[in-house]
């Protein structure tokens, strides 16, 4: 299988969700590759691009534009279809969703909606095109929830605890069915959790390295989280997103774990993140009940063994490493807000 750019030259994909962590870090790959990326962009009365307006901007600068922005809806149907209609992508990745687990049990009517039926107005969409392209479809570990098995590998049964792992395990579903049923190439990433400066600052890690930094700044005193215990298995955005990529070159669909195998407490880190700013993270973050779940997730650790051997695929950063790449990050950022006061 070829990996250099010589082997994607010439290829169309699209990215919904292509605005959020995961969308930034593929398009940046994809382009490196070659490749001429589009993405699904909901209309709203705020523009929302930050991650991707450097992506834009080297895209404007260019004799030949390769990354296009289109506005659609994973809740309309129609503007799927022309989308379709109109890219004809050899590789759709589908990233766009209500992502945010707390969020989903304020909003599960919405999360299930846009997560997992949205799936299905995807999918029908490039059916009904007659293309065939190949497609990645965003799994995550929250389908596990409550787990049956440690650790969690492909064939572990599905508990979601979540609006939002409930829908997505609907349209990991749906998407198995529409390979199944209809010949499709469609693989399911089951991703767990991946991090990076990136991250939404309403993200537990995002929050974390965003509070530590502040606090070393003196903009604020304390953090508050929800349950320190909860224990998760963190990996590099950037790595997990060439394991996407990876997953659609492969001869044949499947369906791939994507984790590191180690798992750190939310209380590891902020051990590791307020480590970075010479701080005791015990002096300084406390528990709210506001920010615990009404049905939590303890223990969630991932065996990649498959996507390494059949795909290759390794992570290239150790957890420390990726605390202290968002910290530093949050630091410098504070730091150029601070000189433009």
């Amino acid at each position: 299988m070829k990996r250099g750019s010589d082997a994607a030259m010439g290829k169309i994909a699209l990215i919904t969700g292509i605005t959020g962590q995961d969308g930034s870090y593929l398009s940046e790959l994809l382009l490196q590759k070659g490749y001429e990326v589009h993405g699904l962009v909901r209309r709203s009365s705020v523009l929302n691009r930050t991650r991707i307006d450097h992506l834009v901007d080297r895209s404007r600068a260019t004799s030949v534009q390769r990354l296009h922005l289109h506005y659609g809806d994973m809740a309309d149907s129609s503007s799927l279809r022309a989308l379709i209609t109109k890219v004809k992508p050899n590789e759709v990745y589908n990233l766009a969703a209500q992502s945010h687990v707390q969020v989903s049990f304020e909003v599960p009517e919405y999360t299930g909606d846009i997560t997992g039926v949205g799936t299905v107005r995807l999918l029908e969409a490039i059916r009904d095109s007659g293309l065939k392209p190949r497609i990645y479809h965003a799994g995550s570990s929250e389908m596990f929830g409550k787990v049956q098995e440690i650790p969690q590998r492909e064939d572990t049964p599905f508990y979601p605890r979540s609006p939002y792992g409930a829908a997505k395990a609907y349209s990991h579903y749906t998407a198995v069915n529409y390979r199944e049923a209809y010949g499709l190439f469609i693989s399911n990433g089951i991703l767990f959790n991946h991090e990076s400066p990136r991250r939404g600052e309403n993200f537990v890690s995002r929050r974390i390295s965003l509070g530590g930094a502040a606090i070393n700044h003196s903009l604020q005193d304390e953090l508050l989280l929800g349950n320190l215990r909860a224990t998760r298995d963190w990996g590099y955005a950037k790595d997990y997103v060439e394991a996407m990529w990876l997953m659609l070159q492969h001869s044949s669909p499947d369906d791939f774990v994507i984790a590191t195998g180690e798992a750190h407490t939310v209380a590891e880190f902020c051990e590791a993140a307020f480590d970075c700013v010479g701080l005791d993270y015990k002096d300084h973050v406390r528990t709210d009940p506001a920010y615990f779940r009404p049905t939590e997730v303890d223990l969630l650790v991932g065996d990649a063994s498959k996507a390494k051997e059949v795909l290759g695929w390794h992570p290239t950063i150790t957890f420390t490493e990726l605390v202290n790449l968002m910290v530093e990050a949050d630091l410098e950022n504070l730091r150029r807000g601070l000189a433009r006061r």
